[in-house]
């Protein structure tokens, strides 16, 4: 396969039909990555999702966040999740390319707010996380690791309306997920900018 990360913003387009066709639900668990530390990426075959820790082992707490102003960790940011068609069109076939995007968790459904609206809960095996709010944009990492092509698509009024680039979500029911689990939607709340 060609070097997926200088696909063309035609070639990114051209599949936007097939990303769009992700299920609205039941769509599987594809990877699961967990970042013990910074640049280091570990795939899993199954993975304990916990209130206060997110993936065990993962540095989500340890690495805090620039959004807040102690510099502490979000809880509406504690787990990253992508569209694995998504990843697939920028990374290939090649899960721990896939990992280089820095998300946990990848999974085969539509993103998009007009089907994961903020308080939306998946089912993922026995755990169950909410989406929040917080915005999940395309860096300079991202365009490094995916081509520049693939930053804009991501930031792009359809690439937005999807959560290309991916949603964030925060544990609600601790549990463990494994790939395979398919993710089902539970229920959807209001959700303040606040969570």
């Amino acid at each position: 396969m060609a070097d997926v990360a200088d696909r063309t913003t035609d070639e990114l387009e051209a599949a936007l039909d097939h990303l769009r066709a992700s299920p609205a639900d039941g769509g599987a668990v594809q990877l699961i990555v967990r970042r013990p530390a910074v640049e280091e990426r570990e795939l899993l075959e199954v993975a304990e999702l916990r209130i206060d820790e997110g993936i065990v082992g993962d540095t989500w707490r340890d690495r805090g966040s620039r959004h807040t102003p102690d510099g502490s960790a979000e809880p509406g940011r504690q787990i990253t999740i992508m569209n694995a068609r998504a990843i697939a069109l920028f990374a290939g076939d090649d899960r721990t390319r896939w990992a280089e995007a820095g998300d946990q968790l990848f999974l085969d459904i539509n993103l998009s707010d007009a089907n994961l609206p903020a308080g939306t809960q998946l089912q993922l095996g026995t755990a169950v996380v909410e989406v929040t709010d917080k915005p999940h944009n395309g860096c300079a990492k991202f365009a490094r690791r995916f081509g520049h092509d693939a930053a804009r698509f991501v930031n792009s009024p359809a690439g937005k309306e999807l959560h290309l680039r991916g949603i964030n979500a925060r544990v609600v029911t601790p549990g463990s997920v494994r790939v395979g689990d398919v993710a089902t939607k539970m229920s959807t709340r209001s959700v303040l900018a606040s969570s």
